[in-house]
């Protein structure tokens, strides 16, 4: 059966990517070409002049369609291939240019998200680093919509619906990767409620950002603090946040509110830099909400006993949260196509009221890796999840109890490679090898509780087109 399995999920894989190419052999008609050339990098080019209008109005339109099979060959929760698409649809104004508002600026950003056979990436690997950053639940949804407020070199506000995974905690070159945790970290996704404000899911807040100087500027916000929305686990406390703020415009302002800030160093960014482009980037955060406790609840009497005892009636809770973390991108060398960079990223929280209480992940980014290739990125990396030790312990407690093996999560790897190939301005190929050991950082198997499941080995490819 597992072979079977395994045929099914590399034939899926190259069928899906031959239908993408038949999709853009179709599109490549003479036409279609000329008018590429005007607006090269995006397939439909100006359309017939209305887009050199809008920009002259200060309205921008962009339109991408990404689509991937990324199939789970072996280990993880079960074997099989995930088919998901999104269509990203972002609309920036100039107020300026629009209406004379000066230093003033919207963006609105809508999904599309798709899945074959209602499974995503992250149900047949079972880690807790989701193997796509478009793994979502399938639906049409806003995401975000702002409007800022620049005074020039000084810095800015920004008001609306917002994500932090826009600008905190961010690193250009692990960009390059797609598990999700190399965006939006799993010291950040994993423990805050409804995986906070980062897709497929932004909250209301204020962002502010202050130019200290060239080089160094500070960035600070606060957001709702639960996207999902005050009734969302009302009746369920396993309900799925997605599902309750399903077209992302329930606004919520319940859960309390997230604070975060960021101090970030950036050098040599320009184009026309002469040094070695870097970023290091300090932050931290804080949750003002209520948080379970990863081992004890409370018993009829009130009494604080393991989650694992028969005898629990309710959570115990723990008041607010934080975490800190911090960014290191940093170019090695550069040439006239190629260019070297590294990355390092951590954070930590503490242990008895996160899933997750350390992170890291690191790896590198080869622009240009092959002669004639120069828009081309190849990268790597690693990211190590650790589980909370208190998490652990209830681990041991339902194995003592239950008097049966029952697996200790401790903390889960994941190694990614992945070639992202620009065959033209407007469409980006990528292929990439997933490699995650003790997934759900060695959580029980689905059919079999008395062991954990099994390293996931994830191959697929992704197809990226500008429209």
């Amino acid at each position: 059966m597992a072979n079977r399995q395994h045929g099914c999920g590399i034939r899926g894989i190259s069928g899906g990517f031959v239908a993408v190419l038949s999709v853009i052999s179709a599109l490549s008609t003479p036409d279609a070409l000329a008018e590429e050339r005007a607006f090269s990098d995006v397939r439909t080019g100006d359309w017939a002049g209305s887009r050199s209008a809008l920009g002259a109005k200060g309205v921008s339109l962009g339109v991408t369609y990404t689509g991937e099979a990324l199939g789970t060959l072996s280990g993880g929760a079960k074997q099989g291939t995930a088919f998901e698409g999104l269509v990203d649809i972002a609309v920036d104004v100039d107020l300026e240019r629009l209406v004379g508002w000066r230093g003033a600026t919207t963006h609105l950003r809508a999904f599309q998200i798709h899945t074959a056979g209602g499974e995503n990436a992250a149900d047949y690997a079972g880690s807790i680093s989701d193997p796509s950053n478009i793994d979502a639940l399938a639906t049409t949804r806003l995401f975000t919509l702002w409007v800022q407020q620049d005074f020039g070199p000084a810095g800015s506000i920004r008001i609306g619906q917002l994500a932090a995974d826009d600008e905190f905690f961010i690193s250009d070159t692990a960009s390059g990767l797609i598990n999700g945790t190399f965006g939006w970290g799993n010291n950040l996704a994993a423990n805050l409620p409804g995986g906070g404000p980062g897709y497929p899911l932004a909250t209301p807040g204020v962002r502010g950002q202050v130019s200290v100087s060239d080089t160094l500027s500070l960035l600070g916000a606060v957001f709702s603090g639960d996207p999902a929305g005050s009734g969302c686990y009302r009746n369920d406390s396993d309900a799925d946040p997605q599902a309750c703020n399903r077209r992302g415009i329930t606004f919520s302002f319940s859960g309390g509110a997230l604070w975060m800030g960021e101090a970030q160093i950036l050098l040599n960014q320009g184009e026309e830099a002469t040094g070695l482009a870097a970023a290091y980037k300090f932050g931290a955060w804080y949750h003002t909400g209520r948080f379970s406790d990863q081992r004890f609840g409370l018993d009829a009497a009130g009494t604080r006993v393991s989650l694992a005892d028969p005898a629990v009636v309710d959570v115990d809770t723990q008041d607010g949260n934080w975490g800190a973390y911090g960014v290191v991108d940093q170019t090695i060398w550069r040439g006239d196509e190629t260019s070297f960079s590294l990355f390092l990223r951590g954070g930590f929280s503490p242990s008895n009221r996160n899933l997750v209480s350390w992170y890291v992940d690191a790896g590198f980014g080869i622009k240009g890796a092959f002669p004639g290739r120069g828009e081309d990125t190849l990268t790597f990396g690693i990211a190590h999840t650790t589980m909370s030790g208190n998490l652990a312990d209830l681990d041991r407690d339902v194995a003592f109890i239950s008097g049966a093996p029952y697996p200790v999560r401790s903390g889960e790897t994941v190694f990614e490679l992945s070639y992202a190939m620009q065959l033209a301005p407007w469409w980006r190929v990528q292929p990439d090898v997933q490699y995650i050991v003790r997934p759900g950082g060695a959580s029980p198997h689905p059919d079999d509780e008395t062991r954990r499941m099994g390293d996931a080995l994830l191959v697929g490819m992704r197809s990226e087109i500008a429209f």
